[in-house]
């Protein structure tokens, strides 16, 4: 110290500080209002923006503040070096910290706001945190005088060894983030594994993917389990689908009548059932002679995976109500069964018009 504390320097000291919390008190009230203008746009950008500085911004003016108030007491040049160098790495901190929340915010609403684009998943997020965090904290060592040069040399020797005890988890963190940057799978998505796990997945995370069934159950599948099984993406490249119901009449149907009716039941189905394509066109292909029925296949479409049970559901309902109505007949299998004496002359030879049906030989003389 210089000279000694006088009140003056005290009363210039508190002013100053004073002055950062008047400052950090009024930028906090501008933020609070550009949030406000923020919410009224499309993108979601500037709010994450907003949000982070309101809690970096009033610390950096009270910063200030300190450091001026330090500079108007008469502190020794060390002293003075040293609350300046708390105050310095203070704000690399904060700045790190909103830095990570900012660009893992920007990630994260860029993702969502484009298709095909992992919308929720937290592999990039995460990834994005600790590679700011990291830089954050080397500034930090380099402000304090700590040369980063023989750390970063350690941490290279160092992760040989925490690669190769790892392995499984750096498996699947690179099979995750091949997953996602190929886009076969993203949050969203309905997939069925050759193994019999089916559902919509919620996220991919560093290490697995998280998928929900249909029973809101969640099923954990390791990434690089996953990038090596087969499967099925029921939302690539197109969410809507088509479903194919089976379906049969008999010999003595009218098909045109069948084909008009089934139309129309398809078009009420389409129009009126949540989660049809309205748009759809009746799809009907009559294709075998089976043994009591001539069978078809009707193709109905669908907005999603989930949607093909409750719009099966509906059409079939409908389409027997209708087939009552109109007095069309779906029979059940049914097959002819010929008793017989012998044949003609006791010979056993089945008669020609007998061809082709099943036939159970009965001797009743032995009987």
């Amino acid at each position: 110290m210089n000279r000694d504390l006088t009140a003056h320097d005290m009363i210039i000291a508190g002013v100053w500080v004073a002055v950062g919390l008047a400052a950090g008190v009024g930028l906090r009230m501008l933020l609070r209002w550009l949030r406000k203008h923020a919410d009224r746009t499309r993108w979601n950008g500037d709010d994450v923006i907003v949000d982070s500085l309101r809690a970096l911004v009033p610390l950096a003016a009270l910063a200030g503040g300190v450091a001026a108030a330090a500079a108007a007491l008469p502190l020794t040049k060390q002293v003075n070096h040293n609350v300046n160098q708390v105050l310095t790495v203070l704000l690399i901190l904060a700045s790190t910290i909103t830095a990570a929340r900012i660009v893992t915010g920007l990630v994260r609403a860029v993702t969502q706001s484009r298709q095909g684009v992992a919308g929720s998943a937290t592999i990039f997020v995460n990834i994005t945190r600790v590679v700011v965090l990291a830089i954050g904290i080397l500034i930090v060592l380099q402000t304090l005088g700590i040369s980063i040069a023989p750390l970063l040399t350690a941490l290279g020797v160092g992760g040989l060894a925490v690669a190769l005890a790892l392995q499984d988890t750096l498996a699947n963190l690179f099979a995750g983030i091949h997953i996602l940057a190929s886009k076969t799978i993203q949050p969203g998505d309905y997939i069925r594994l050759t193994s019999g796990e089916e559902g919509y997945v919620v996220d991919i995370n560093w290490r697995n993917t998280v998928v929900r069934n249909l029973s809101n159950n969640l099923v954990i599948i390791p990434n690089a389990q996953l990038s090596s099984t087969n499967m099925t993406n029921y939302s690539r490249p197109e969410q809507e689908m088509t479903l194919t119901v089976q379906v049969g009449v008999g010999y003595d149907s009218d098909l045109e009548q069948v084909e008009r009716v089934t139309s129309e039941v398809v078009m009420e189905v389409m129009t009126e059932v949540e989660g049809a394509m309205p748009e759809h066109e009746p799809a009907i292909r009559f294709h075998t002679f089976g043994d009591s029925r001539i069978s078809f296949t009707v193709i109905l479409g669908v907005g999603e995976f989930s949607d093909q049970y409750r719009i099966k559901h509906e059409f079939i309902k409908r389409l027997h109500t209708r087939y009552r109505v109109e007095g069309i007949r779906i029979p059940s299998p049914a097959r002819t069964i010929a008793l017989q004496n012998g044949g003609p002359n006791g010979s056993g030879a089945i008669p020609p018009q007998w061809d082709g049906v099943t036939t159970i030989s009965v001797d009743t003389q032995k009987a």
